[in-house]
């Protein structure tokens, strides 16, 4: 029976810090893995975890004089006598020490290797980010990919009228932290030119207010929502006509699995990650980055043609549900634990 530890100094919201519970729930549920969650502090997570009967273990994860974290986080390990020990993103794979367990690492961006120095094992979520660890010297045998999954709960379609908006416009969705990566000025950009068409962007971040002021210059406060942090977005997927995936940068594009599983039809600039995911008019539509003209054209196109959306939807579920389900991922952890501990 193996011992697993996972390892999350997350931030207060996140993609990640969301699939960290999301993998801890799934092996805890469908496999015999014992798991030890150390994360920092959080009472919705550590809530979340402890109600599906496991005992989660909190802990600083300060800078670089917390030493502190460090010292208990090794005798926590050591009491706990993990088989592999699997770190969530740079502090926590910094912070994590060698032992006598195997010391792996999910990536799910580009991050500074140099923090990386003792660990052995590196998962990548998409295979750019598997060329960039092999670009840097790692060899093949220790690099795996293991893209996300989705939170496959259904879920009904929240009121249009919760966000102040009529039920018969054509809607569109965005999600994900309010930065410049993720190019929602783009996307407002965009509708500026599509008069009908209502937006919601779910999610927070330090673009706020300049996404408020660019609402407020273009005149589209009466049809944009921005609505801050939701941590379910199954809802939102269901009410709208159509996702929007407007990055400039994205290592993956989690949001486009969630679109996938929930069947929403999608349009997606050509990130890294989108333009690994999407094949172009078979289960999404993909644009060029930077381009509000033909983002513009893409969602148009899209809106107007509701045979083009209902094959993106069966095709988009069928991807899903071959190469990026649950069942799936667990399948491809058991192998990787399998594989690292033989």
């Amino acid at each position: 029976m193996l011992k697993l530890a996972q390892v999350m100094a997350g931030a207060s919201q996140g993609g990640a810090e969301n699939h960290y519970v999301r993998l801890i729930l799934a092996l805890h549920e469908d496999t015999d893995i014992v798991q030890l969650p150390i994360l920092r502090t959080h009472a919705e997570r550590e809530a979340t975890l402890a109600h599906a009967g496991l005992s989660p273990i909190t802990m600083r994860f300060g800078g670089p004089i917390d030493f502190g974290t460090q010292i208990r986080l090794r005798r926590t390990l050591q009491d706990f006598g993990p088989d592999v020990v699997l770190t969530w993103m740079t502090r926590a794979a910094h912070k994590c020490p060698a032992g006598p367990w195997k010391l792996a690492a999910r990536l799910g961006g580009y991050y500074n290797l140099k923090y990386y120095r003792r660990i052995e094992y590196f998962i990548g979520i998409s295979e750019g980010i598997c060329r960039y660890l092999a670009q840097n010297a790692i060899p093949g045998d220790r690099i795996w990919h293991i893209p996300n999954f989705a939170d496959e709960t259904r879920a009904p379609p929240i009121p249009r009228a919760a966000h102040d908006t009529p039920g018969d416009v054509p809607l569109l969705l965005a999600a994900g932290r309010l930065h410049r990566n993720k190019g929602f000025d783009v996307l407002l950009d965009a509708i500026s030119g599509l008069p009908d068409v209502w937006l919601w962007i779910a999610g927070e971040g330090p673009e706020r207010t300049a996404l408020e002021r660019q609402i407020e210059r273009l005149a589209l406060g009466a049809r944009v929502r921005l609505l801050g942090w939701q941590p379910r977005i199954m809802p939102h997927l269901a009410a709208a006509n159509l996702f929007v995936c407007s990055s400039r940068h994205e290592p993956l594009g989690s949001i486009v699995l969630e679109a996938w599983a929930h069947r929403c039809a999608l349009v997606a600039c050509a990130a890294q990650g989108p333009r690994e995911l999407i094949e172009h008019g078979l289960n999404g539509l993909l644009c060029p980055t930077d381009d509000p003209e033909a983002l513009r054209h893409a969602i148009g196109l899209a809106l107007d043609d509701q045979d083009l959306r209902e094959r993106l939807v069966e095709n988009g579920q069928s991807t899903y549900t071959r190469e990026y389900s649950r069942a799936r991922h667990i399948e491809r952890y058991r192998e990787f634990f399998q594989a690292v501990t033989a």
